[in-house]
């Protein structure tokens, strides 16, 4: 997923915010290509980063208003499939600007949809959504999650099946838990917010070591006070 264009590159915080925000899955809406695929026994990423408005001058859709700086920010960058890349670069004239930040913000408001990121009335509501997402994630860990016997044998089958649903599950869903979380930011405890953040920054650790293949040696492990968001009811 990679992007060599000087100060047009997106940093890192941008390219995990791309990631985020496709849900895994490319942006065109006619595609909807699932971005890591497996082949055999291997996790392949067919996920490029598309600059809208081109990173030079003289490349499809260009602005040559634009600074540098400019081009690479998230708001100039599209997550894509190889093919819809080079498609869309190869036709410009087929596929305008405005077409492709349609694509994308079409494509991250069904994301929201989709995962619930929905404003709850009560705390027992909201629980009740949360309970759903970290269930899915809790199966997840009980059945191949790296706590289990295999961790002594890297080369089991578990073990790929873990790196195939940190992808396909557990990073999407950590997202939607962590959209919840924000939207319902006022129903939360002060003594709660302190673990939102850890799990902030727990995925974010999550998607550098299992997408960008650079572990943060300080990243946080799973707050163990998630269980507990929304339990206990506010005092009035």
């Amino acid at each position: 997923m990679g992007c060599s264009r000087g100060k047009a590159s997106p940093d890192t915080n941008t390219q995990r915010r791309l990631f985020a925000a496709s849900g895994g899955y490319c942006q065109n809406p006619r595609c909807n290509q699932a971005l890591f695929v497996e082949v055999e026994t291997k996790n392949v990423s067919v996920a490029e980063m598309a600059h809208i408005f081109a990173a030079q001058d003289d490349g499809p859709r260009a602005n040559p208003e634009f600074t540098e700086e400019e081009r690479g920010t998230f708001s100039n960058l599209i997550l894509l499939c190889a093919n819809c890349h080079t498609v869309i670069d190869k036709a410009p004239e087929a596929f305008p600007d405005t077409a492709i930040i349609k694509w994308k913000s079409d494509h991250e408001a069904r994301i929201a949809a989709v995962f619930g990121s929905v404003a709850y009335e009560t705390r027992a509501d909201a629980r009740k959504a949360f309970l759903v997402l970290i269930a899915r994630t809790g199966a997840v860990h009980r059945r191949v999650g790296p706590d289990n016997e295999y961790k002594w044998s890297p080369e089991a089958d578990e073990a790929a099946e873990w790196q195939h649903h940190v992808r396909e599950t557990i990073i999407p869903t950590n997202r939607s838990v962590l959209a919840l979380l924000d939207r319902n930011r006022d129903l939360l405890l002060e003594n709660e917010m302190e673990t939102v953040e850890l799990f902030r920054q727990h995925i974010d650790g999550v998607e550098q070591r299992h997408i960008f293949n650079s572990p943060l040696p300080s990243a946080p492990m799973y707050p163990k006070g998630m269980q507990q968001l929304f339990e206990i009811e506010a005092r009035v």
